[in-house]
Formats: C-alpha cells, structure tokens, sequence
C-alpha cells in the first residue's frame, strides 16, 4: 500500500526532479528520515520548523573555563500578592558561565511542589495545571533548594520584580543575592524579537515546549539566553549579565505638582504609595549616565526651580525588591 510518506521516494516522480544529493543516495521505496523531512519542508519556503526543547543534561564533571555560578529560576504561585500569596511550585536550575557571559554546563536541578495554606484558586489550576490534589501534603525542599542558591552569584528570572519579592517572603537565602532580570534587562526588541513573552521568545527562536511548570519554563529559558541573533554573535546571557553588572539610580519626584502627574507617567515615572519603603512620590530607575538629563527635565519641566529630589543607587543585590 503507498503512504504518504511515498511522495518523497525516488519511485515518485515529483521527487526524481529534485537535486538534492540526499534524495539521490537514498534507497528506492524508502521513507525519508526526519531529519530529511524538516529539509525538504524549509527547502520549499513555506514550512517553519518548531523544534521540542530538550532539557540539557547535568554535568558530572563541568568543564573548565566558567568559574561562575548562575541559576534560573521561575515560581508559580497562588496570587499577585508576594504579601498575602504563596509559592506552590518552585523550579530551579544551577549552571555555569564565565565573564564573558558563556554558559558552561547544567550543575544542579531542583522543582518542588508546596502545598499553601488556602486552596489553590481556578484561574491559577487552568493556568498552570497545579491542582490542590498535587499539593496535598507537599513541603519545598529547602537543602535542595540551599544547595543551589547559596554558591550562587547570579538569580536570573524572566520577571525578577514579581518572582524576586516573593522568593525572599518564603526565605531568606534569596535576600542577599543579585538578581537580573531576562524580560527587562535584555534589548529584546533589537535583536529581532516581537515580544518579551517567554512563548514569543522561544518560539521566534526556533523551539516549542510546555509551559507554565517551573522547570519546563527554566529550561527553555536557559536555552534562548544561550542563543545569539542575527548579526550580533553576543548571547543573550552575555548582554543580561553585563546590564547586571552596572549600578542604576532611582530618582524620586517628591512633591511635585498633582496636575504634572500625566507628563511623569508619560516619561516613564511610577507611582509609589510609600508601603514599599520607598518615598511617597512618582519615581523612575534610569541607567546612571542618564541622571544628569532627567535631573535637568525635572527642575526645567516639573519643578520650575533648582530642586534636589531623593537619589538612590541601586546594583543588582537591591533590584526587583518589594513590591511588582
């Protein structure tokens, strides 16, 4: 019986005016193999190929060269609230990279469940598959967890401002880590991509896999951070753990007038109501080369005099704290 598969032996016709040298080794009658098909299909133009993430094994000896320690990690959680929610799942993965942002090797993988102390609400089953069955009796295990976080130099979360407040709630081995952050942190958009949804990037990427568990999403997160773009033959780690690197001021407009409140938030200004320890006021976080020009929009445009509003530095260890 002919199988569809038959359209691309050398028996059939529309595949004997093919050129290609693959083709023309192949025995009679024989089906092509998979790595065959996906060139054949990308060879006609009008196929793109969505490859399964594989996860990366880990190492039993890391290779020399990458002398630091980083882990991914992601969380799925109860709520919006790192005050009042919790943590349900946790998917961490430890792996190693040099200065030059290389990633080496997979040292260490670890994802637990947590069961919370209220039952998991819909939106949050139907969006991540966790349900209060599979939490039943659940703990994270924390020396496992430990072990990965401790010698590490470098958390990296797609949402490090939502991910980073809560992981520090549940313990405070997070608290005196740097943190970057892959969604803000990374120029996506000049490097080609539409969007900074992990989904987009993996799928712009070439890659395809199942989200919204925590070590799934670590895993394709670690893969398009070791990818380059075009032209630029920079990772994408690479340029995450440069803008990790660099200090950062936030500029805090105390006092400023109620009915410039619309010229702040169009130039980027947050509104903070003073429970996350910071000043009650509109704020920004801007690179430190920028201060001057912002500090001049402010006394020219905000202020109408010389003013001198709150500065502070931040690094890495203070990033994403408190509040989304």
């Amino acid at each position: 019986m002919t199988s569809q598969l038959d359209m691309f032996s050398e028996n059939a016709q529309p595949v004997r005016k093919t050129s290609a040298p693959s083709l023309r080794t192949r025995p009679a009658g024989s089906a092509p193999d998979e790595a065959e098909m996906v060139r054949i299909l990308q060879a006609t133009g009008r196929y793109q190929i969505l490859r399964k993430l594989e996860a990366r094994p880990i190492a039993a000896i890391p290779r020399p060269g990458y002398p630091l320690q980083g882990v991914i990690l992601d969380t799925e959680i109860t709520g919006l609230d790192a005050r009042k929610d919790e943590i349900i799942e946790i998917g961490l993965i430890g792996f190693t990279f040099n200065e030059q942002g290389e990633i080496g090797d997979v040292t260490g993988i670890y994802g637990g469940l947590q069961q919370p102390s209220i039952p998991i609400p819909a939106d949050v089953i139907r969006l991540t598959g966790i349900t209060n069955a599979m939490v039943v009796g659940q703990m994270i295990d924390m020396p496992a967890v430990r072990a990965l976080i401790e010698p590490a130099d470098l958390i990296i979360a797609h949402n490090a401002g939502f991910d980073r407040p809560f992981c520090e709630t549940f313990s405070s081995i997070f608290a005196g880590k740097a943190w970057a952050c892959s969604n803000s942190e990374i120029d996506w958009s000049a490097r080609g991509y539409e969007g900074t949804k992990l989904g987009y990037l993996i799928n712009q990427s070439g890659y395809f896999h199942v989200g919204h568990r925590a070590v799934d999403d670590c895993f394709a997160l670690l893969e398009v951070l070791a990818l380059s773009q075009g032209d630029n033959a920079q990772t994408h780690f690479a340029e995450l753990y440069q803008a990790s690197q660099r200090s950062r001021v936030r500029i805090f407009a105390e006092n400023s007038p109620f009915d410039l409140k619309d010229r702040l938030k169009e130039r980027g200004y947050r509104w903070s109501d003073g429970s996350d320890g910071r000043p009650k006021s509109w704020w920004i976080e801007i690179a430190e080369e920028a201060m001057e020009d912002e500090l001049r929009f402010l006394r020219t445009e905000i202020y109408g005099w010389d003013a001198d509003p709150p500065i502070q530095r931040v690094t890495a260890f203070d990033r994403f704290k408190g509040r989304r």
